[in-house]
């Protein structure tokens, strides 16, 4: 799930609040906190600590969220994404590329 989904529920409908509102309080624009509640962008360190400050959820749940979140997304491609595997013992000159 994406935090900012978690943002909305926990933080802006349990509280009763608008968008508008809960931007209000954050100290960010209307769009800002729109783009984080629908996905287009993630918490960063600084949205991390203006939600600790006026939720109390600490910043580092936050970006340990965005974390879980996009390490999961990278995850489901993982297969995708080619690397040769280091082989301790190898020649040193064999994984130079100035040798």
């Amino acid at each position: 799930m994406h935090p900012g989904t978690i943002v909305r529920q926990d933080c802006i409908e349990r509280n009763g609040l608008s968008v508008t509102g809960a931007a209000r309080i954050l100290g960010v624009d209307r769009q800002t906190l729109s783009n984080l509640l629908n996905a287009r962008s993630g918490i960063s360190p600084e949205m991390a600590v203006r939600l600790e400050k006026a939720f109390g959820t600490p910043a580092r749940e936050w970006l340990m969220r965005q974390l879980d979140y996009e390490l999961a997304k990278v995850m489901l491609r993982a297969g995708n994404i080619k690397v040769e595997p280091f082989r301790a013992g190898a020649s040193a000159v064999e994984g130079r590329r100035d040798a």
